[in-house]
């Protein structure tokens, strides 16, 4: 009994920690202005992120599920389709010339095909896919571990940072979309490269010819459509500076669950 009453109290500061980072989100836009309201809420996140991982250490793992879970329908949140025209003409090959570009702090840069990436050891698992609009979902992944990658390209000392540079473009505005994690989430052995969904190649709507899964983030982490992978040492050149697309928004940086 002691177990499972620590357990819920471990439960319920995780989600109150997940519920006050939300209201923040959707109450103070135009608070956030304020450069002391700002470094207000960069303070908190900071501690949002260090109760979290107290809670979870590093290697603790995303719940999987059965097959008999997985949902019927998995929305395709996001862009469904990108616009921008050297994507659809990749697309309209079947991505026969797309290449992953992985650079910036490694040793080794690298350019691989989707037929490079198939070759390499794999990962499938059955996840929850826990959306910040509200809605969650469970879809079955898989694809090439992110560690395993790294291991290839052999990962700067510099670099602290991966970042995931993608071909949709936002808003009409040309800011392309981008995301970004540690390495404690880059090397985590759930932290995968999917190229297939549900057992099927991925659909354009999904992400294809590569997403994003870090199962232990909220969904708006997981890049779609990737193009490029970088390892970096800071955010400084990227957008706002925040470490992604919505985060340059005013969305956390570290989407924990």
């Amino acid at each position: 009994m002691k177990i499972q009453v620590r357990l819920d109290r471990r439960q319920f500061a995780r989600r109150s920690l997940q519920l006050a980072a939300l209201c923040l989100l959707a109450g103070c836009n135009r608070l956030s202005r304020s450069p002391s309201v700002a470094a207000l809420l960069e303070s908190a996140e900071g501690l949002t992120r260090r109760v979290q991982r107290a809670l979870r250490p590093r290697r603790s793992m995303a719940r999987e599920f059965t097959e008999a879970d997985r949902s019927p329908v998995f929305p395709g949140n996001g862009t469904t389709s990108p616009e921008d025209a050297d994507y659809q003409a990749l697309a309209a090959s079947g991505f026969a010339a797309w290449r992953l570009e992985v650079d910036g702090l490694v040793e080794r840069p690298a350019r691989l095909s989707l037929g490079d990436l198939r070759r390499l050891p794999s990962r499938t698992q059955i996840t929850r896919h826990d959306c910040v609009e509200g809605w969650s979902a469970i879809a079955k992944w898989t694809g090439v571990p992110l560690r395993t990658i790294l291991d290839q390209v052999g990962v700067g000392p510099r670099a602290r940072y991966v970042v995931f540079h993608c071909a949709d473009s936002m808003d009409g505005t040309g800011d392309r979309y981008y995301e970004s994690i540690d390495f404690d989430d880059a090397l985590h052995p759930q932290t995968i490269l999917a190229y297939e969904i549900n057992d099927r190649p991925l659909p354009i709507e999904y992400g294809a010819p590569l997403r994003l899964r870090v199962e232990r983030q909220l969904g708006y982490k997981m890049a779609k459509y990737v193009m490029r992978v970088e390892l970096v040492e800071t955010f400084a050149a990227f957008g706002r500076g925040k470490g992604g697309y919505w985060e340059d928004r005013g969305y956390e940086w570290y989407a924990g669950i």
